[in-house]
């Protein structure tokens, strides 16, 4: 009998992915933190003073993740921000740290993903990377519902990003549907 291979998340496999291939991150920018695994996958793959700021609304799953991150004696280069994750890019754009991230994963609340784009877009260096998750959104980006608010706003973000001449962009159909923008 075969066992079913493990899942990786995607945001894990293009850390892991990026630092098997050579990629030198030393900041990275997670919003939608869940339980921080992927958060703790890329801060495998900094450097010792590498830097990941994640964001989440929810306190409770991060809980579950942080003893691993201490086992892993990589929670110091966790710096995980509990609220809005507007508030946490506002603070990081007023702190001057914009043009300072090399990557940033975007896998929170839809209604908010344009503008987590246009953010995220300012913080990254030149070169750096941009992945938005849940791109295809079970497909139902092809046909959005009138009163689909969600799948309007993914269908809207990806037809942005197609036509958006600050990056290069790849859509894998990795999950459910992964856009890589490198920022020009």
């Amino acid at each position: 009998m075969t066992q079913p291979m493990p899942r990786l998340s995607v945001p894990a496999a293009l850390a892991l992915g990026s630092a098997a291939l050579g990629a030198v991150f030393a900041t990275g920018l997670f919003l939608g933190t869940f339980t921080g695994y992927s958060a703790l996958a890329l801060a495998l793959a900094l450097p010792p003073a590498g830097r990941v700021v994640t964001c989440e609304v929810n306190p409770g799953p991060p809980e579950l993740g942080r003893p691993l991150w201490r086992q892993a004696e990589e929670e110091h280069k966790i710096d995980l921000r509990l609220k809005p994750a507007l508030e946490t890019l506002d603070e990081l754009m007023d702190a001057g740290e914009a043009g300072t991230f090399d990557m940033a994963v975007v896998d929170a609340d839809k209604e908010n993903c344009a503008v987590y784009y246009e953010r995220c877009l300012q913080l990254l260096r030149p070169g750096g990377i941009l992945a938005v998750l849940r791109v295809l959104w079970r497909g139902e980006v092809l046909q959005p519902q009138p009163r689909d608010l969600e799948t309007q706003c993914v269908r809207s973000l990806n037809e942005r990003i197609l036509r958006d001449a600050r990056v290069h962009i790849s859509l894998l159909p990795l999950g459910d549907g992964l856009t890589l923008a490198f920022k020009i």
